[in-house]
């Protein structure tokens, strides 16, 4: 498989691990990181408060619970405060963590949602390209993780996968 960008809902796929867009606190909140929360139960709330929260960039690993994923690797994407606060390179780290995390714990495939372009207002485009780049970088030197899939909520989302994936793959 590769690397995949599709439409989806990020709760049911079947993945060794998907990853939670989350916030600090790792408690729950809107969007993908509600959903996933609802999804997974309360037994993923119970474990998380476990971990006493997550820093901007870092990433934290659970298991799946209710979903069809056996892990929810959980990272808190930067807030976009106009591109001078170092978002880029904290959104990097969210993919590198989430990736080491995913390869420490044996997990061979896993499920993205598009971190930060939702309410912390991170660009997509600019989130996209960082995205693929961090992937596809992975991806060439990974022993365990072989297939990631970018789960895009809507098809503005996707098309700036697609076109992210495009441009790297034509570097």
């Amino acid at each position: 498989m590769g690397f995949l960008v599709e439409l989806g809902d990020i709760t049911t796929y079947k993945t060794d691990a998907i990853v939670n867009a989350a916030n600090t606190t790792l408690l729950g909140g809107g969007g993908v990181d509600g959903a996933i929360h609802r999804a997974a139960g309360p037994a993923l709330l119970a474990e998380c408060r476990t971990l006493h929260g997550c820093r901007t960039g870092e990433a934290k690993i659970t298991g799946g619970y209710h979903l069809p994923a056996a892990h929810v690797i959980h990272t808190p994407g930067p807030v976009w405060h106009g591109g001078d606060s170092g978002e880029d390179e904290l959104l990097a780290s969210c993919y590198r963590n989430c990736l080491r995390l995913a390869e420490e714990n044996g997990c061979r495939s896993v499920a993205f949602p598009s971190i930060s372009t939702g309410v912390y207002r991170f660009p997509l485009e600019r989130a996209a390209g960082i995205a693929v780049r961090e992937i596809l970088r992975f991806l060439k030197t990974a022993p365990t993780v072989k297939d990631v899939v970018m789960v895009c909520y809507d098809a503005r989302t996707k098309a700036a996968y697609d076109a992210a994936k495009m441009r790297f793959r034509d570097a």
